[in-house]
């Protein structure tokens, strides 16, 4: 495989929520998509999707060639790999539905291409397992939606190439993603694993009334979820330790972290627990509808990720004032 080929054109394979998030991203970044789904009104479907999301994910700036008009679509699966120089795949994680879709792409799409998966519970080893090119597949997981959440996972199976783990990397990197290597495959990667320890803590204290439902959205999104947004657990435990840092949080409070870890709670989703998560929902809610919510939240994330950026800009900008006050 040829690890210097430039990427142009991106098949999209699969156009629900995740599909069509990641179409509308590459179309941002300015490559020409051709997408393909089997599904009634898939193409209609998408299209509403990117002229939707287009205008919020303009504010964090588009690339030069950017343009809904270079998205094409098609039915015939061999028709939309046939030319890609990328595919990610987003198709329902059913594993023998995935594993026959992937030996069809290893044959449809060019030789020299990877493909990425959006598989948020299947791992490549599994997914590969019927194809001639293994080396060339590996996971690109996102989380959703994909064109604004920067994070992607991005892992390989038991017959992939580690240069075209590094491609993929890379080029995710390039789109302006946050790419994450993952060591070894896990069931459910790594970000819905952390996602699925806090849910199943947030799910008990449901269950054992010691919060009702509004109260425990409010103790992650209003408390340590603010924080989260701008820095990983880690460096706010080396912030936490105050003037000793990390080895001062790791001396001073293991011990009293273990014996939470030792109450955490292992709740079973019962109707009654399920019906009453799903009332306190709906009472947030609202009459906010489900599109109206992904937009609030999408605004909202999007700011915070400029924030982010202009945050990660000052320290370069102050450096070049250093230099240029020291040559004077």
């Amino acid at each position: 495989m040829s690890l210097s080929k430039p990427v142009r054109r991106v098949a999209v394979v699969g156009t629900g929520v995740i599909g069509a998030s990641w179409a509308t991203l590459y179309l941002a970044r300015g490559f020409d998509v051709t997408a393909t789904d089997p599904a009634p009104n898939a193409e209609a479907n998408l299209r509403r999707y990117v002229d939707t999301a287009w205008q919020p994910l303009a504010t964090l700036g588009l690339s030069p060639k950017a343009s809904p008009e270079h998205l094409s679509f098609t039915a015939d699966l061999n028709q939309a790999l046939a030319d890609a120089d990328f595919v990610q795949e987003s198709a329902p994680d059913l594993r023998e539905l995935k594993i026959r879709l992937f030996s069809e792409m290893d044959k449809a799409a060019p030789a020299d291409s990877i493909i990425a998966s959006s598989s948020a519970g299947l791992t490549m080893s599994v997914l590969q397992s019927a194809c001639d090119h293994p080396e060339r597949c590996v996971i690109g997981h996102p989380l959703n939606p994909p064109h604004v959440i920067p994070l992607v996972e991005v892992v390989g199976g038991a017959k992939t190439s580690p240069e075209v783990v590094q491609q993929a990397m890379s080029f995710y990197a390039s789109i302006g993603k946050k790419p994450i290597h993952l060591r070894k495959e896990v069931v459910g990667h790594a970000a819905n694993r952390l996602q699925a320890a806090l849910y199943r803590e947030v799910a008990y204290l449901i269950e054992q009334d010691v919060l009702d439902v509004a109260a425990a959205d409010a103790a992650v999104c209003w408390g340590p979820g603010l924080r989260w947004g701008v820095m990983g657990p880690n460096l706010l435990c080396h912030i936490g330790g105050g003037t000793g840092g990390i080895q001062s949080f790791m001396e001073r409070l293991p011990a009293a972290m273990a014996r939470w870890w030792k109450d955490l709670g292992k709740p079973e989703l019962t109707e009654k627990l399920k019906q009453t998560i799903i009332d306190g929902t709906l009472e947030q809610a609202g009459d906010r509808s489900v599109e109206e919510l992904a937009r609030e939240r999408d605004e909202m994330v999007l700011g915070l990720i400029r924030l982010r950026k202009k945050a990660a800009q000052a320290p370069a900008s102050q450096a070049r004032s250093v230099r240029s006050r020291k040559k004077t």
